[in-house]
């Protein structure tokens, strides 16, 4: 249940539309839904203007479905992210509106308009492996209504790549930079531009990138300011960290 629903049952109350015990029949599973195996937290976009939304890791297939049947009859949007293929396959059988970004591994239902953000969210790589947690930035941002940009495989090897697209990650009002090896794109950038940039560790990179702790280090102690940093490979977080700052 979502805020104008709330809102709507309220009103409905007050005209004397509906009795008190109409309304607490159709407010009762706020502000928790009991599965048993999980309790959806109906509250979270009332208090932090963002859904809930379904990590598929670790959870059964049948674990997912169910709570999908229940959202599914909620008037909200849908995000399921580090979703398979075969999590995917289930959930297009139960709502055929089921879209999967297959390199984000993101799963979204679309069940009312989003308003569209006036500013747009740069999302930028140092390399092409780390495309797919910067695709599960860029999707969860733009699942939030967000304007994206991509920009690609720019990174410090090759600088000249980074400087031909920056006209236009400087008219982002946010930046999220995702590299794996050494991760210097982040303080690079942070060099270059005047937006706040939210930096992505990957574990992409050889022996000694230690799984992406390397990347996390540079991160986190580059000398540029205007710099956050989230976990290693956590798309996801930058994504929703950007769409606060972005629609702020």
């Amino acid at each position: 249940m979502n805020p104008e629903e709330i809102a709507e049952i309220l009103r409905k109350v007050r005209l004397h539309e509906i009795s008190v015990e109409e309304a607490f029949e159709l407010m009762k599973d706020l502000p928790f839904k009991d599965l048993g195996f999980a309790k959806i937290d109906n509250h979270r976009e009332l208090r932090l203007g963002y859904p809930e939304v379904i990590y598929c890791a670790g959870k059964s297939i049948e674990q997912i479905l169910s709570i999908f049947r229940y959202l599914l009859d909620e008037r909200r949007n849908i995000i399921a992210t580090r979703a398979s293929g075969a999590v995917y396959e289930a959930v297009s059988k139960l709502d055929k509106r089921a879209i999967y970004h297959k390199e984000a591994r993101i799963i979204t239902v679309d069940k009312k308009k989003k308003k569209k953000s006036k500013t747009t969210i740069a999302v930028v790589t140092a390399g092409t492996s780390d495309i797919p947690v910067a695709e599960e930035a860029a999707v969860t941002a733009e699942a939030f209504g967000n304007l994206v940009t991509r920009h690609y495989d720019v990174g410090v090897a090759g600088i000249h790549r980074l400087f031909a697209s920056l006209p236009e990650i400087r008219n982002a009002r946010v930046i999220i930079a995702v590299a794996g090896m050494e991760g210097a794109l982040a303080s690079v950038l942070g060099g270059l531009v005047e937006k706040p940039i939210i930096a992505v560790p990957t574990s992409v990179g050889y022996g000694a990138c230690f799984e992406g702790l390397s990347a996390l280090l540079t991160m986190l102690n580059s000398c540029a300011p205007g710099i956050a940093v989230v976990n290693i490979d956590n798309g996801f977080g930058a994504g929703y960290l950007a769409s606060m700052i972005n629609k702020g």
